[in-house]
């Protein structure tokens, strides 16, 4: 059963009018303008103390109640992806190439209804803080914001986040104690030769073929670099290389990325992709330059935050169960979970029919769960922060 879902009702209507207007206004990370001008304006109508600028465009609301001194943290992602929406939605972007293809969208609008209810009930002893993140899409957000001094202004003894999650019933909650997302690397390998005819190709070092052989070696480093009771996966995403159907061109470029929970694991595939490449290009006559960039690591969830989480999904959501197993998907709420206890969670948006994956073109946040998103957040607030 849903806490006090009827304390909510008045809330929902105004929620999705919010969600769809920030929908409508997508914008990239760091440059959440708009959107952060939108939410500070939002929770200083609420009374709340609002501190905006912190890692570029972030935003803290911080609500305090009663004489504890313990001190909770709530997060919430706002930027949108670099993608064309293709859902034909009355209210779909108004930006060409952006879109809120992840939701952030859905997880703004239900944190700041938690911090309107937990704004006019005050069913709690402590400090609250609503943290409004940019930049979660691949560029570190949350690093920045904690570099910033954002638990220095905002002090949090556990952190939480909630991420939807279409792969899950609509109002369903699943979390788990340890590895819930992957980290995440990028690696770049840049092949060169010189150049040449490609009607004389034992005058030019190959760099396509080059390039082709180690794409297949690379996908052997998982199956055999790798103990079979790890997890890991190592993709190649991109090759550039070439102009003319009849020249060999000077350079290409393997692009990929690694997805990995366990740092021993994820320094054997770096050292196997740098010494596979090395290797590939000495047999062939081209020079190989890696760039590797372990840009997020793995979300680890604290054990008994895991519980918290999971306890508050049972008084909030349909159906709340332990997840599994982990998802390879990354997420930038690993910086504020080496750096406070807390968890991270999902929260089931599926639809009847065609599931739409994260992502993708035609993806949108289903608003039916914004109850079951706010019921969440207040239900975690007022049971670490027991009056």
């Amino acid at each position: 059963m849903i806490a006090r879902q009827a304390e909510l009702a008045d809330l929902i209507g105004p929620l999705v009018a919010f969600r769809r207007d920030i929908h409508r206004h997508p914008e990239l990370g760091f440059a959440e303008h708009r959107t952060s001008a939108k939410i500070a304006e939002a929770l200083a109508a609420l009374g709340l103390e609002v501190h905006t600028g912190i890692g570029g465009t972030g935003v803290v609301g911080v609500l305090r109640n009663g004489g504890s001194e313990r001190k909770l943290a709530l997060r919430a992602d706002m930027d949108a992806l670099p993608i064309e929406e293709q859902t034909g939605l009355a209210y779909a972007s108004g930006a060409a190439g952006v879109f809120h293809g992840c939701g952030h969208d859905g997880h703004i609008a239900m944190l700041l209804g938690a911090a309107h209810h937990l704004a006019r009930t005050r069913r709690f002893d402590g400090t609250a803080s609503f943290i409004f993140q940019p930049a979660e899409e691949g560029l570190g957000g949350a690093r920045a914001m904690i570099e910033a001094g954002l638990f220095e202004l905002c002090p949090a003894d556990e952190v939480y986040a909630l991420h939807n999650w279409p792969d899950l019933p609509a109002g369903a909650f699943a979390t788990r104690p340890g590895p819930i997302m992957a980290a995440a690397d990028k690696f770049e390998i840049v092949l060169t030769g010189r150049g040449g005819h490609a009607a004389l190709p034992h005058q030019t070092p190959d760099a396509i073929l080059a390039a082709s052989e180690l794409v297949g070696q690379l996908n052997t480093i998982v199956s055999r670099r790798i103990a079979p009771t790890a997890s890991a996966v190592l993709s190649v995403t991109q090759i550039h290389g070439g102009h003319s159907h009849n020249v060999l061109p000077p350079a290409v470029t393997i692009v990929g990325t690694v997805r990995t929970f366990d740092p021993p694991v994820q320094d054997r595939i770096e050292e196997s992709l740098h010494a596979m490449a090395q290797g590939v290009g000495a047999s062939f006559g081209v020079e190989a330059k890696v760039r590797y960039d372990r840009y997020y690591p793995a979300t680890i969830n604290h054990p008994q935050a895991a519980s918290h989480a999971l306890a508050a999904g049972k008084c909030a959501c349909r159906h709340a169960a332990l997840a599994p197993e982990p998802a390879f998907t990354s997420e930038d709420f690993a910086f504020m979970l080496q750096a406070k206890q807390g968890a991270y969670a999902w929260l089931g948006q599926g639809r009847d029919g065609e599931t739409v994956p994260l992502h993708h073109p035609r993806y949108d946040f289903n608003d039916a769960v914004i109850p079951y998103g706010v019921a969440w957040h207040v239900a975690i607030t007022e049971q670490r922060l027991s009056a």
